[in-house]
């Protein structure tokens, strides 16, 4: 962690949503349990290969609504979790502490172009580059609003030599 981000109190989860079906509106939760290979229980992408959990950062979808000129609610963006500020990791191999759950990135999230419809137009755009992160579950648990959010910095580097 650089010195800059070891400087910012810790990030949390401020926001849970699972959606049971594609394109069925997501439901707030206050808790998920997290199965490893598997999932979010309830999620539409529980029991998928690799798509697991969704995270997003609550500082960018301030960014977006700034941006847009409208208000960019957690849920609408369809992600799974949003914690208070970021960087999230972006490089497949690196890894997310949620509370108990270790995530491994597997790609960056694009927005998707409904979004427009769903938010106001202009929503993609102003998205754009502010989609959060996907990622596997490499451990079973339970995911709260409020835990702890940490970054693994070593996880996914190169090996050194």
């Amino acid at each position: 962690m650089d010195a800059k981000a070891a400087d910012l109190p810790t990030a949390t989860v401020t926001a849970i949503h699972v959606a049971p079906g594609s394109r069925l509106p997501t439901k707030p939760v206050e808790s998920v349990e997290a199965e490893e290979g598997k999932g979010l229980v309830g999620d539409r992408y529980h029991g998928t290969r690799h798509r697991h959990v969704t995270v997003q950062v609550q500082t960018d979808l301030d960014a977006a609504a700034t941006d847009l000129g409208a208000p960019v609610p957690p849920g609408s963006t369809r992600r799974n979790i949003t914690v208070s500020h970021g960087p999230l990791p972006t490089r497949p191999g690196q890894r997310l502490r949620i509370g108990d759950v270790e995530l491994e990135v597997v790609r960056i999230a694009a927005p998707c172009r409904l979004l427009d419809d769903w938010i106001a137009p202009g929503a993609m755009r102003a998205m754009h580059g502010r989609g959060g992160t996907v990622f596997r579950l490499l451990s079973s648990g339970t995911i709260r609003v409020g835990d702890a959010v940490e970054v693994d910095d070593a996880a996914g580097e190169p090996p050194a030599g």
